[in-house]
């Protein structure tokens, strides 16, 4: 298998020159939402697409019980926005020889790895053994040299952590990841038609939005929560952290972003309701503080969390929307 050439590099990016996209900037509340979501809206703007336009998915998120809905780029909305073909890569020689030739295809993979070997994964690397998603856009074997978007930028990794990320999965019984590769195809809306299709978009999720308000959802439900808690360690507490409060807040924070870019596009009378989403976004931070003091401490008191504003917001938002865009 080859793809004619001995080294990819797309976008030709350096990573001490790459500029956070708006969603990934410094001053956001959540600068970073889930690895898949993280991903795209790193490679969105690098393949010259406005991640903005592909946020009407966050309408959809619920209390599923046990976590906050983690969101994702719906594939159909990359495609019908963007032009954008995400199929599932078949894997059945090494990962590094798939990855390679659709590259020279011009086609970005994405690849489930292990953050172990990632020298941007902060506490996961060389520690942890954690599955996350990256999109490779340059790749270098006789170099032993990988180009990467992850969390909140472009990365390398070489050397042992290469072999580390590519020859691992060699060994016998090792199961194969799960691979996309993105076809760039078709063109891209632009300008006005963009903003229309976008518009439609959120119609057709909002008609699929929680019939229920997910905050009351998980209000009802902390009280089993906490008893897990209160039987966990620490460790177990940032796990629940991450994929309750944090993805309720970042949710809402984006959006809140998608109802500003709505806005600045001519959409009218969003802006309430983008207030609101930041709100829910501060909010939800606040809550992930008081819930690790409760967690610390092992005292938890669910009329201590103040979820009535929450709610409220939730309610406000989801209101706005329906009547604005029915």
């Amino acid at each position: 298998m080859s793809s004619g050439s001995s080294a990819v590099d797309l976008l030709g990016l350096d990573p001490a020159t790459w500029a956070r996209p708006a969603l990934h900037a410094g001053d956001r509340v959540w600068t970073e939402t889930n690895c898949y979501v993280d991903v795209w809206v790193e490679l969105l703007p690098a393949l010259g697409h406005p991640a903005e336009a592909a946020l009407p998915f966050t309408v959809l998120q619920d209390f599923e019980g046990d976590h906050f809905t983690f969101s994702k780029f719906p594939l159909d909305d990359l495609r019908v926005l963007f032009g954008l073909s995400v199929q599932e890569l078949a894997i059945y020689d090494s990962v590094e020889a798939h990855t390679l030739e659709q590259l020279g295809r011009g086609r970005p993979v994405l690849i489930e790895v292990d953050a172990h070997w990632l020298p941007d994964a902060e506490l996961a690397y060389r520690q942890q053994h954690v599955k996350t998603s990256v999109a490779a856009v340059a790749l270098d074997p006789a170099a032993r040299r990988l180009g990467y978007f992850h969390g909140v930028g472009y990365h390398l990794l070489e050397g042992e952590d290469y072999d580390g990320l590519f020859q691992s999965r060699a060994a016998s019984g090792t199961l194969f990841p799960y691979v996309e590769f993105v076809k760039c195809d078709d063109t891209a809306l632009a300008d006005g038609a963009m903003v229309a299709a976008s518009t439609d978009l959120l119609r057709l999720h909002l008609k699929h939005r929680p019939v229920a308000n997910p905050v009351t959802g998980w209000r009802m439900a902390l009280p089993q929560h906490f008893e897990r808690l209160a039987m966990r360690d620490m460790d177990f507490f940032h796990l629940y952290a991450f994929n309750l409060p944090r993805q309720l807040g970042a949710n809402f924070e984006m959006l809140g972003t998608y109802l500003s870019w709505l806005g600045a596009h001519g959409e009218e009378g969003l802006v309430e309701a983008a207030l609101a989403c930041r709100r829910v976004a501060e909010a939800a931070k606040t809550l992930q503080f008081q819930l690790a003091r409760m967690s610390h401490r092992r005292k938890f008191d669910v009329a201590a969390l103040k979820l009535d504003p929450i709610e409220a917001d939730y309610a406000l938002i989801m209101s706005t929307l329906a009547a604005r865009f029915p």
